[in-house]
């Protein structure tokens, strides 16, 4: 599923027309892009908890000239999904 077939199944879902749907569903996504951008952290229980980690400089290799180089730290997002998306994903398979 892409953005626009969610933005769709949202709309089929809640009665709301695509615009609207398109609408709610870039405010959640942009909401969240933004709280993890400030470093904080987004919870929905039994869904995800969006937070953003640290990475620190490591030093890694050059596979086809194995010259060594420094990557710099860095912030990255992060998803931990809930338990209860687990489970529904498990009994599906």
């Amino acid at each position: 599923m892409n953005k626009s077939e969610l933005i769709a199944a949202v709309a089929d879902e809640t009665g709301l027309s695509k615009k609207d749907a398109q609408n709610a569903v870039n405010a959640v996504l942009n909401i969240i892009a933004e709280e993890l951008a400030e470093g904080g952290r987004v919870a929905i229980s039994g869904f995800a908890i969006f937070e953003t980690r640290e990475r620190p400089e490591r030093v890694a290799r050059n596979p086809q000239t194995g010259e060594t180089l420094t990557v710099p730290a860095t912030v990255v997002p992060k998803v931990k999904f809930g338990s209860t998306l687990k489970r529904l994903v498990a009994e599906s398979a």
